[in-house]
């Protein structure tokens, strides 16, 4: 049931199938499909078509299509019972296909109804599903009642593909699909980030994901009354305050509103503070939401002035964490002064480190006049960023196709030959799994590990009250980090896995790792739980959080350039010792900012140790394994040859580096295409003799032209496109080090006695120190031997970090 195949979908046989759909015109309407059904299905005035012959798999495939058991029953929503009587299952990967009359955005609505069948118990399924090669969700399962998930994907081309993977030894499964046209109002192209007004970001080229749509006045609007077939839920649970009014005057809604943005009967109800007992009651009407925490949602208001009598002034505050997202809304002069006008506005904000998304409307606290506040409605979009994208995907291609041939051209016998060679293969993987220190072919196991690392789920519990979210301070598809305070007085950090066979092995590699690992610039493991299915890993408490942080996307003051490059040294000091200090290389496999943690005073430590892999044995040049890593770092050479060596590494510290220096993303879809890619942008300027548009415009002045060519030459040859041409981590470091020490000179020319190093465009030049002549070339050539002969004279205890 784990083999997996990709399915390509002929454009004969699709065809075919929109000849079958024909009560739906794909031109118009787009797609809608109730999935393993033999009939079509009504839904409202939405014709579901019947993919019983939706050629999605090759005839060699059993085709699972499921019928609810007897003993199943339905409380659903108002999307029609008839239409999750039946579920389409796939034991392995399939692709569904679909021609589009134009690029551009597209709803994809995915419709999962688990229930008992003969053959299939649906809560059990665990699975993934990407479109256009973004990861929509990843391993997940839905255990009880329907889900309904929608996403707005902006396709570029007249193909969207739809793939369902399922989890090892699982399957997919959907009831129903809808993909249509996007009306061009429903998305912005861009909207105003609120944390960093006047600034807009753009929303081209990435998905966004419904969480909650929202009706105010505490009406539910179900998708029958909704020309798009929406669901808008009742604001009552979310608002936190209980003196309000509701209003319901969908009679005073003038025109039409556009289908694209919201139905009459959420612009005309609304809900707004009760202020009968003092008309001049400046204060703010709130509503909580919980949402993943560390993610960028777009947030769209929508307004309509259907109070009666109408208020004095219009003029009123609109808020999300606090922070402005409109000063001064004046709803009359938006409307051009027509009572009753639908209005919308978005917005781009950050969840907060609890997972908490805060909205507010108020009245304008500068203005004498009384102003009432309020709100027709609300939705919420989580963005996924490009690293969601499926590098896997790349590298896997050749083997589905490989394994696709193989099925068809040969016979029963040489598959079964086939899915034993895989077990055997998975195996042999397994078994080559060591710890530092053990020898070759000796597993690591948690029975390893020394007593004290085990702790109970009560006393994590008891760490961080119980996972209490005022402690949460991150989190992401991986799970939460919590804050917490051990019995003794100890200050941690926890982390705490989602549940998922991907997520299990991670948990169990960096225990394993971490407690054979000791460095000052490594993480330290506190302790780990696997009670109750739970998979928590202790780690020390890091004051100062990821290094990501400091350098963007927060209010956190910019770190100056000198501490900018003792984190980059403390970094490359914890991967040098993964690479050299134990009898095989450990390679980290996702080197990257986010991963580069700060204690109280700024020293940094390597973290998230969860794809590391022990390197190759000593008569082998690299490891063979699937790709691993985050979308802007990840080793081009390691991506296409799926070959992975410790100068995979190297790659990740060297778009690290540029990172640090130019204080921004490594992808950054808001900026023109020329610079979206950091990586890319920086190389083309160095090429030009203009690094310096590289450097963080907050570090202006702090870095000189020959310490930011030396610097930059050091980057340039960690990114060789090839990995025998990329300088080994100790050479790096030793580089690195003399960069800090050129700086700390010229910091402080009066202390410093000794020559300077000169540095031309090439790198640093020959010059004499000391009692100790040595020679250098360019820093291209990293002439290690010369380094080594001067290191420990030049490198002073004021800025030696071990």
């Amino acid at each position: 049931m784990g083999s997996l195949s990709l399915i390509a979908l002929p454009p004969c046989l699709l065809a075919w199938f929109l000849m079958a759909a024909s009560a739906v015109d794909p031109a118009t309407d787009g797609y809608f499909i109730d999935c393993g059904s033999s009939t079509n299905t009504m839904v409202g005035e939405v014709e579901f078509a019947a993919d019983e012959s939706f050629p999605g798999v090759t005839p060699s495939t059993p085709r699972n299509y499921v019928r609810m058991g007897s003993n199943s029953s339905l409380q659903l929503l108002d999307y029609g019972d008839s239409l999750y009587t039946t579920a389409r299952v796939f034991n392995t990967m399939v692709e569904y296909g679909f021609l589009l009359k134009e690029t551009g955005r597209h709803v994809v609505r995915l419709h999962f109804f688990p229930f008992d069948s003969d053959t299939f118990d649906l809560h059990t399924a665990m699975f993934s599903v990407s479109a256009q090669d973004f990861m929509l969700f990843q391993d997940h399962r839905f255990k009880n009642g329907l889900v309904v998930k929608e996403y707005s994907v902006d396709v570029d081309s007249n193909h969207l593909a739809l793939k369902f993977i399922p989890g090892n030894d699982s399957f997919s499964f959907i009831s129903a699909l809808e993909v249509f046209p996007a009306p061009k109002e429903a998305t912005p192209e861009d909207a105003s980030v609120v944390e960093m007004a006047p600034k807009r970001q753009t929303l081209r080229g990435l998905i966004l994901e419904t969480v909650l749509r929202v009706n105010m006045g505490n009406v539910s609007v179900g998708p029958g009354d909704d020309p798009l077939r929406r669901n808008w839920v009742a604001d009552g649970e979310f608002l936190k305050h209980s003196g309000v009014l509701t209003l319901s005057r969908i009679q005073d809604v003038k025109g039409t509103p556009s289908q694209g943005i919201a139905p009459r009967s959420v612009y005309g109800t609304a809900t707004m503070l009760d202020s009968s007992h003092d008309p001049h009651l400046h204060a703010n009407l709130t509503w909580n939401f919980t949402v993943d925490p560390g993610f960028e949602f777009l947030i769209r208001f929508h307004f309509c002035d259907i109070v009666d009598p109408p208020p004095e002034s219009l003029f009123f505050n609109v808020y999300v964490n606090s922070w402005y997202a409109y000063q001064n809304l004046d709803l009359g002069k938006l409307t051009s002064e027509v009572r009753g006008s639908p209005y919308y506005l978005d917005v781009i904000a950050t969840s907060r480190g609890s997972g908490l998304l805060t909205v507010s409307v108020g009245p304008y606290a500068d203005s004498d006049i009384y102003s009432t506040a309020f709100l027709n409605g609300l939705e919420v979009m989580k963005i996924h960023s490009v690293t969601s994208r499926l590098f896997i995907l790349a590298g896997q291609r050749s083997k589905w196709k490989t394994v696709m041939v193989i099925s068809s051209a040969v016979s029963i016998l040489s598959c079964l030959v086939l899915f034993l060679a895989i077990y055997l293969f998975y195996s042999r993987r397994h078994s080559k799994h060591v710890c530092p220190g053990k020898s070759k072919g000796e597993r690591c196991s948690f029975s390893d590990l020394k007593s004290g690392y085990r702790y109970p789920l009560m006393a994590i519990k008891e760490a961080t009250d119980n996972f209490s979210e005022d402690l949460a301070v991150g989190g992401g598809e991986f799970g939460k980090v919590y804050k917490g305070v051990l019995r003794d007085g100890t200050r941690v950090t926890v982390k705490r896995l989602c549940q998922s066979l991907q997520r299990e092995e991670e948990f169990r590699t960096e225990i394993e790792m971490l407690s054979h690992l000791r460095h000052r610039h490594l993480i330290s493991l506190v302790g780990y739980c696997d009670e109750q299915h739970e998979m928590i890993i202790v780690y020390e408490f890091m004051e100062k959080g990821p290094l990501k942080n400091h350098l963007y996307g927060s209010s956190l003051p910019s770190l100056c350039w000198k501490k900018r490059l003792e984190i980059c040294i403390g970094s490359a000091k914890g991967l040098h010792y993964l690479h050299t200090g134990s009898s095989k290389a450990i390679i980290h496999r996702d080197v990257r900012s986010e991963n580069v943690l700060l204690d109280q005073n700024f020293m940094a430590k390597l973290a998230d140790f969860g794809a590391s892999r022990t390197g190759p044995e000593i008569d082998q040049s690299h490891v063979s394994t699937a790709v691993k890593g985050s979308f802007g770092y990840l080793d081009p050479e390691y991506l296409r040859s799926q070959h992975l060596t410790e100068k995979s590494d190297i790659y990740s510290f060297g778009v690290m580096m540029l990172e640090i220096l130019a204080g921004r993303p490594v992808i950054d879809p808001s900026l023109p295409k020329d610079q979206l890619n950091l990586v890319e942008w920086a190389m083309h300027l160095k090429n030009k003799d203009q690094e310096h548009e590289v450097v963080d415009p907050r570090l202006l002045g702090q870095v000189g032209d020959q310490i930011l060519c030396n610097y930059m030459d050091i980057a340039s040859k960690c990114l060789a496109k090839s990995g025998i041409n990329r300088p080994s981590m100790g050479t790096v470091l030793r580089n690195l080090e003399l960069v800090l020490h050129l700086q700390v000179q010229e910091d402080n020319p009066v202390r410093n006695e000794e020559p300077s190093p000169q540095i031309d465009h090439k790198g640093l030049s020959a010059t004499d120190v000391p009692s100790v002549q040595f020679s250098m070339g360019s820093i291209g050539d990293f002439n290690e031997t010369s380094i080594s002969k001067v290191f420990a004279k030049m490198v002073r205890r004021e800025f030696r970090q071990i």
